[in-house]
C-alpha cells in the first residue's frame, strides 16, 4: 500500500457547507470562519459564490466576506461562479481563483444551472477565456460524479468526458464530485482511476459527501491509486439544495486525524481546527456532524463537569 506523503485540503465549508444552511450568515460571520480556518493551516478555501442571490441566499454578500477577512498571510481564496457576469464580480472582488461546475448528469444539470451539460460547457468557455486574461487559476468540479438523484447510476464515460472537457477548458485541477453520497469505495477507485486514462492524476481531486457513512473510505481508496488533493467541510457543513436527502460534506475534521493517523501531512493544527468547528456549531446552534468533532469536544465538556459523589462508595 503506497500513500501519498502530503495530502492538500481544499476547505469549501464556507460555501458549499453554508449554502446548503437554512440560515443566512451575516458577512462578518462568514468571514469570520474563513479566519479560523485559515489559522487552522488551511491554504486553500471556498469562500463564496457568485451566484444569483435568489437562488442562494445564502452566499449573498460574498464581496464583503472577501473585504471583511483580516489576515496576515491569507490562504489561496476561491469563489465559484455560473457565468461571466459572475466571474466578473468575483474577479473585482479580488478573488485568488475561480471555480466552474458541471454535471455529469443532464437532468441534474437542468435542475441546478438551468441548462443542459453542452450549454454549461458553452457558458464556462467564456469564463475560462477571462479567467485567462486576468491570470486567475480555473478550478472545474464535476457533479454526480457516482450518482445521481433523478438518474441514479451515471456512466463513468459520461464523468470522464465531462471532466476532460473542463481540463481542456484550462482548469488547473478537476473536482470529481459524489454529490448524494452514494459511492463505497471500489467504485470510487474506479472513477479516479477511469478519468485518470484522460487527465493525469495530479490534476484530480476528489469530493465526497458522507450520505451513507462511506467518505473516508473512498478517501482512502483514491490516495491509494494517487490522489493527493481532498475537499471538505469543517463541521461536515453542506448537503445540496437540488439533491434532496444528500448528507453534508466529509468533515474536515475526520479526514485531517485519518490523514495524520496513516503518516501523511497536511499542514493543519488540528486543535485550531476545532476551534473553527466549535465556533460555526455554537454559530448554527448544533452539533458538528464529525464524529473527531464529538468526541473531542465531548471530552472537553465532560472534563469540565463537576464530578458528583459516587453513591456507591457511602
Amino acid at each position: 500500500m503506497t500513500l501519498p506523503a502530503q495530502v492538500q485540503i481544499v476547505e469549501v465549508g464556507p460555501r458549499d457547507g453554508l449554502q446548503n444552511e437554512a440560515v443566512i450568515l451575516p458577512v462578518e460571520t462568514r468571514a469570520r470562519l474563513i479566519e479560523l480556518l485559515a489559522h487552522a493551516g488551511l491554504r486553500r478555501i471556498e469562500a463564496g459564490s457568485f451566484v444569483s442571490e435568489k437562488a442562494v441566499p445564502q452566499m449573498a454578500g460574498a464581496a464583503g466576506v472577501l473585504a471583511s477577512i483580516r489576515l496576515l498571510q491569507k490562504p489561496r481564496l476561491a469563489a465559484l461562479v455560473p457565468n461571466v457576469r459572475g466571474f466578473d464580480a468575483a474577479a473585482a472582488a479580488g478573488v485568488d481563483e475561480i471555480a466552474i461546475f458541471a454535471a455529469a448528469s443532464e437532468s441534474f444539470s437542468r435542475r441546478n444551472l438551468g441548462c443542459g451539460i453542452e450549454e454549461s460547457l458553452g457558458r464556462f468557455a467564456g469564463v475560462a477565456a477571462a479567467a485567462k486574461h486576468a491570470g486567475l487559476p480555473l478550478r472545474g468540479y464535476v457533479s454526480c460524479a457516482l450518482g445521481c438523484p433523478y438518474e441514479g447510476e451515471i456512466e463513468l464515460g459520461r464523468v470522464t468526458d465531462v471532466a476532460r472537457r473542463l481540463n481542456d477548458l484550462g482548469c488547473y485541477e478537476t473536482s470529481l464530485g459524489d454529490t448524494i453520497g452514494v459511492g463505497t469505495p471500489l467504485a470510487a477507485r474506479r472513477l479516479v482511476e477511469r478519468v485518470a486514462q484522460s487527465i493525469p492524476i495530479e490534476r484530480i481531486a476528489v469530493h465526497f459527501h458522507d450520505t451513507y457513512g462511506q467518505a473516508l473510505a473512498n478517501i482512502f481508496a483514491c490516495l491509494e491509486v494517487g490522489i493527493s488533493v481532498v475537499d471538505s467541510s469543517v463541521a461536515g457543513l453542506g448537503g445540496c439544495p437540488f439533491a434532496p436527502g444528500a448528507a453534508g460534506n466529509v468533515a474536515t475534521e475526520d479526514v485531517v486525524y485519518m490523514l495524520h493517523g496513516c503518516g501523511v501531512e497536511t499542514g493543519v493544527d488540528e486543535g485550531r481546527l476545532l476551534e473553527a468547528t466549535r465556533f460555526i456549531s455554537a454559530i448554527l446552534d448544533r452539533p458538528p456532524e464529525s464524529k473527531v468533532a464529538r468526541a473531542r469536544l465531548g471530552s472537553e465538556a465532560l472534563s469540565r463537569r463537576p464530578c458528583a459523589p459516587n453513591a456507591s462508595s457511602a
